[in-house]
Formats: C-alpha cells, structure tokens, sequence
C-alpha cells in the first residue's frame, strides 16, 4: 500500500523539478536577448561629427551657409553699381508786375532783369554695363539735369554725358570717360523670373551709399497703369525688398548676382513694395538709346479703361448715367486726342474697341502692349462697338512725341 504513495510523490517532485528546470532555461535565454536589443548608440569620432551636423541641419542654414549668398551676390556686382549726382538751375517766372513800364521807370530798367534763379540737386544710382563705361539708369534722375556726376564705388568721380532718354520706359544712359577697364554687372534674364525667387537691391537709397536690401519677387508683369503711372509703358517686377528714393536706377539681382531689374522708387506712398523694371526690355531699349540718343514709340492717342460686363451694367443701372455702354468685354474709349490717329480715323469717346488685327482686345493693357509692340506708321485695322452696331476702322499709328 505505501509504493503507490510513494510512486505518486515521486511523479509529483519530478514535476516540480521540471518546471524548475524550464523556468531557468527561460530567465538565461532572455538575459542573452536583451543585451541585443538595448545596446547603447555607437560611438561618434570626430571624422563623424560633421555627418550628424549636416542630418540634422534646418533647410534654411544649409541655403544659406557659412557665407550668406547675398555677400557672394553683392560682391559680384557691387563694384560695378554707381552712384549719380546731378543740379539743375531753374529760373523763376518773373512777375508781370516787374515789367509794367511805369514801375522799371521807378526803379530802374535793370532791377527787372535781376531774375532769382534756384540750384536743385538730385540723387540717384546706377551700374555699368560697359567696360567703356557705359552707365544704365532711370530717365527721371538724369532728366533736364545741367550736370551729372558718377561716383564710383572705390570714389572715383567722373562727369557723366546723357546718351539718351526715353521718358516712357523711364530709363537712361549715361557716358563717363575712365578708361576701358571698368567693372561691369553682369546681366541676367528677366524671363526667368518667378514669383518667390530672391531679390537683391543695391543703390544709394537716402544718401546712404552702398546699401543693400533683400527680400522676394512679389509678382511679375505688374503694369504702369495698376500702378499709377498711366504716361508709362512698363509691365513692372514688383518686390518687397526696400527701394527708397536714391535707389532709382540701381540694380535689383538675382541669388547669383546677376541684374535681373532696375529699381524705380516711383510710388511715395509704397510700403514694403518696390518696382523694378525687367532687365528684358532695359538692354533693347538701351541699345536704341546708346545708337540713336532716342527711342520711337508709336500711339492711337486714346484714353482708356478695361471694360467687363459687370462694369458696364454698374453704369447702365445708374439713373445719372450720361451714356450707355455695351455689357461686353473690350477697352473703353473715355477719351479721344484731338489731332492724333485715333481721331483721324474716326474712333469717337464712348466706342469700344473690340479687335485689333483680328486679335481680341480685353483690357487696356493688351490694348497698349499690341500698338507698342507695332511699327511706325503701321495700319492697324480696329473694330470697335458704337451703340448696337460695330465698325471696322484704320488706325495708322504715329510717334508719341510728349509721355506727358
């Protein structure tokens, strides 16, 4: 009776040594396991250093560095960027009253003729864009100037000779004799350009020399009209770099450094907006200027508004309206230049001008950039709505004598 007592305990010890046994053979397989798992990160030598530097750099200093591209920019081109001093002397209109024949009795035939006269000076920038040293800038700084003078960085002054103005593309060059080893700014493309990309302006804003600015392209083809300077015919680069008065004519550049614009501080009232004109257009009419002192542009001799349907109908709801207008898309005609080709063709005030070529005119802006872009004395076959009917007319276009 006791061995099957005994036989049963037995079973039961050499179960409790078996879990025993497994529950070891478990704890020393997981103690060789999670030494693998928890290891500590390897050891970085100083060759290693610059490799977990540059992982875990922002995107922001790796564009920009250990140099900033804007001194590498600025350095390529800064040499090259002019500033430009000019005086007028202008005269007082004499009063009438001084010419009265009683009164120069009085005091004296020669007391008339003491006529006060004023010196006014200006300030603006520019660059070379000749190793002769041929100087691009804005017409309005040289303008009516009597003399011009042009500072070079390193302070070199020359007496600079207005080549040629073109009032209506505001721009100028200018001529300084100093040898034919001048720094020159290397130019870019305007067509490039895209909203975002960098731009650098550099001029003598205020008096400050050698200033530079940076910001962004805001937009582009923003045109003389949006502006405010409808007696211009520009598409703009507009940026929100700083241009203050003095960096007209300077250079506006790219992230490489090369000129993409010229700076125009043509807006007193812009904050944070500044325009430049696209480098494109600057080199042809700067090669017309520096040939023949002088750039043609052709004109209808119209005044105009882009009309839209909504427009239109705004006018034709209004019970005080002196005439109603067609609710269609064309360029309204507000006012007609008494002796100019638009009134030797017969386009009156109120037509709309609907076609010009056979090409779809939309807005006021289209419509100038199609008689720019035309030649001197060139028929251009305008159709245009006048009341419920449309007519076809000859426009021969003629020079623009006065921007003004």
């Amino acid at each position: 009776m006791r061995f099957p007592k005994l036989s049963r305990s037995l079973r039961q010890l050499s179960t409790h040594v078996l879990a025993i046994a497994l529950g070891v053979l478990l704890t020393v397989s997981t103690l060789q396991v999670l030494p693998s798992q928890a290891e500590p990160a390897p050891t970085i030598t100083a060759g290693d250093t610059s490799e977990l530097i540059a992982q875990r750099q922002s995107p922001a200093s790796a564009a920009i560095g250990s140099t900033s591209f804007v001194t590498a920019a600025v350095n390529r081109v800064g040499s090259a960027v002019v500033r430009i001093d000019t005086e007028r002397t202008i005269t007082r209109r004499v009063d009438p009253f001084l010419e009265d024949p009683f009164f120069r009795r009085f005091f004296g035939e020669g007391f008339s003729q003491q006529v006060p006269s004023e010196q006014l000076r200006g300030l603006g920038s520019g660059f070379i864009i000749d190793k002769s040293g041929l100087v691009l800038t804005n017409a309005h700084v040289v303008d009516k100037a009597d003399k011009v003078t042009v500072r070079l960085k390193d302070g070199r002054t020359f007496e600079g000779k207005v080549q040629g103005i073109d009032e209506v593309t505001d721009l100028a060059v200018v001529k300084i004799n100093a040898g034919n080893d001048l720094p020159v700014a290397p130019l870019g493309s305007s067509s490039n350009v895209q909203v975002g990309d960098w731009a650098i302006a550099v001029g003598n804003p205020l008096g400050f020399d050698n200033t530079v600015t940076l910001g962004i392209i805001s937009t582009l083809k923003r045109s003389s009209a949006q502006v405010g300077i409808s007696d211009k015919r520009l598409d703009f680069i507009q940026t929100d770099a700083a241009i203050n008065p003095g960096n007209s004519g300077g250079p506006l550049l790219n992230g490489l450094g090369e000129v993409i614009g010229i700076n125009t501080a043509i807006r007193p009232d812009a904050m944070g907006i500044g325009f430049a004109i696209p480098i494109d257009k600057a080199k042809a009419i700067a090669a017309q200027l520096q040939r023949d002192g002088k750039v043609a542009h052709p004109y209808l001799g119209v005044q105009m508004l882009t009309l839209t349907p909504d427009l239109a109908k705004q006018n034709n709801t209004d019970p005080n309206s002196p005439i109603q207008i067609p609710e269609i898309n064309g360029v309204f005609v507000m006012r007609v230049v008494p002796n100019s080709p638009a009134a030797s063709a017969g386009i009156r005030r109120g037509d709309v001008i609907l076609q010009v070529d056979g090409k779809a005119i939309t807005s006021a802006e289209q419509l100038q950039n199609v008689v720019e872009d035309s030649r001197l004395g060139q028929i251009l076959q305008v159709k245009v709505q006048r009341g419920n009917q449309t007519q076809q007319l000859s426009v021969r276009t003629a020079e623009l004598q006065n921007a003004s």
